[in-house]
């Protein structure tokens, strides 16, 4: 099995999810259990199942390291990238994510108990609803310059968050993720807002890059 894989299955109302797995090296499928990280991503990465999909998907994040050096960082993950359908955001197919997550988490023998999940922008938006609607399900998780409904908030307790944004954010206000996190906080989340400054909407690349969160997600900080 090579270590990038293109994993598509049926889906309600909307036809087929594909995404990009990428697998650590000497991966034995269905003989070992290795932590998972989800990622999704923004708004501009949307598509179809097409010969450029995995391009799109390496344009940012989780599948552009991984996807490049399936041992990024020394870690021995799974890494399921998603893509979200043109004329979709996150939230319309936010139960056929889901479905599609535990696919793909049982087909490529994923911990379960160990599923973290990542996203920037759009994808932030979709993280944050993620852990939302299914609360308890995912060991960590890193919204990005996203943000939500947040009331919804209350869903939350003793969910494990680090969120990040730029104060100065053009697209998505820094206060998107301010509300979030204080109201998560409120109901007993165990969340942290990282504040960015000078890089507007691009925050994911501090947050990946010059932090250790890549690290935090995967379990091994």
């Amino acid at each position: 099995m090579t270590n990038n894989v293109i994993f598509t299955r049926p889906s309600e109302l909307i036809g087929e999810i594909s995404g990009l797995i990428t697998l650590p090296s000497d991966y034995r499928q269905g003989e070992e259990k290795l932590p998972v990280i989800v990622f999704l991503h923004g708004a501009g990465e949307r598509g179809a199942n097409d010969e450029d999909m995995v391009s799109r998907l390496m344009t940012h994040g989780i599948p552009k390291y991984f996807g490049k050096d399936c041992n990024y960082k020394n870690l021995r993950v799974i890494t399921i990238s998603p893509e979200c359908p043109v004329g979709f955001i996150w939230d319309h197919i936010i139960f056929q994510l889901k479905k599609w997550i535990d696919e793909a988490v049982d087909y490529f023998s994923g911990d379960k108990n160990k599923i973290s999940v990542t996203g920037l922008s759009m994808g932030g938006f979709g993280t944050w609803n993620l852990i939302c609607t299914f609360p308890g399900y995912y060991f960590r998780s890193a919204p990005i310059c996203g943000g939500g409904t947040s009331w919804r908030c209350s869903a939350l307790k003793n969910e494990h968050i680090r969120a990040f944004h730029s104060v100065d954010d053009p697209d998505v206000p820094f206060t998107d993720s301010m509300k979030m996190v204080e109201v998560a906080r409120r109901f007993g989340a165990d969340v942290t807002l990282t504040a960015f400054d000078k890089v507007g909407h691009g925050s994911w690349v501090n947050a990946y890059e010059k932090t250790d969160l890549i690290k935090w997600l995967a379990g091994a900080v």
